[in-house]
C-alpha cells in the first residue's frame, strides 16, 4: 500500500500559519491548491532538481508534521524505555527518512487532483479528515489524515492510504529491529539507510 506515498506531497504545506484559524478540512483544501499550482509553475520541480524539490519540502512540509509523535507512535511501547538521547537521535532519523521519501514524491506529480471530504466540527482532540486523490487513467485513492492540534496549529501525526496506516507499516518493521538489536541498532539502521539514500542522490 505505501506505493500510494507519493500522493502525500499533495497536502505539502499544511496548516501553514495563514490558515491557523480554518478547520483542517478547509485549510488542507486550501493549502493543497497552493501546493499544486507551485509544482505546476515551478519549473525547477518539474525538471527533477533535487536541491529545489528539498527546499520545497523542508520549507513547505517538515514544520508541519508532528515527527515526535509519529516517531514515537512508530515505535511503539519500546518507547517509554528509550533515554532522551535515544528518543532525540531516533526522531531525527526517522524525520529525515520521512522527509526524503516526501522529495521523490513531489518529483513524481503527475497531475493529481484531491477532493476533500465535508468534515464535521468536533471537540476531540485528534481529528480525521479524509480526502480523495484523483488520478488520471487510474482509480481514486483514499487518503485519511489523523491530526492533533498541540500548540494552536494542526499538524499530521499518522497518514492512512486505502485504509492502511503508515505509522503501522513502520511499527511493524521497527519492532523488528528492536527486538534484533535494541533501540541503538534501530538507530543505526535508520542512519545506514539514510546515509545510503544521500549517496544515491549525488
Amino acid at each position: 500500500m505505501l506505493k500510494f506515498f507519493s500522493k502525500l506531497v499533495l497536502i505539502a504545506g499544511l496548516v501553514a500559519s495563514a490558515h491557523a484559524q480554518e478547520g483542517p478540512d478547509q485549510m488542507i483544501k486550501t493549502v493543497t491548491g497552493e501546493i499544486i499550482e507551485l509544482i505546476k509553475s515551478d519549473k525547477a520541480i518539474q525538471a527533477g532538481d533535487q536541491k529545489r524539490i528539498q527546499e520545497v519540502v523542508e520549507g513547505k512540509i517538515l514544520p508541519h508534521f508532528d515527527f515526535t509523535k509519529m516517531t514515537a507512535s512508530a515505535v511503539g511501547r519500546e518507547w517509554r524505555n528509550a533515554t532522551p538521547d535515544q528518543k532525540t537521535q531516533l526522531t531525527k532519523e526517522f524525520q529525515v527518512l520521512l522527509v526524503r521519501s516526501y522529495a521523490n514524491s513531489l518529483s513524481q506529480y503527475k497531475n493529481q487532483t484531491v477532493d476533500v471530504k465535508p468534515y464535521k466540527a468536533s471537540s476531540d482532540p485528534e481529528v480525521t479528515v479524509k480526502t480523495e486523490v484523483k488520478q488520471p487513467g487510474a482509480k481514486p485513492v483514499q487518503i485519511d489524515y489523523d491530526l492533533h492540534k498541540p500548540s494552536g496549529e494542526w499538524k499530521v501525526f499518522d497518514v492512512y492510504v486505502a485504509g492502511v496506516s503508515l505509522i503501522a507499516n513502520y511499527r511493524d518493521s521497527f519492532g523488528q529491529e528492536i527486538k534484533a538489536s535494541g533501540i541503538d541498532g534501530l538507530i543505526k539502521s535508520l542512519r545506514d539507510k539514510n546515509s545510503a539514500r544521500a549517496t544515491d542522490k549525488k
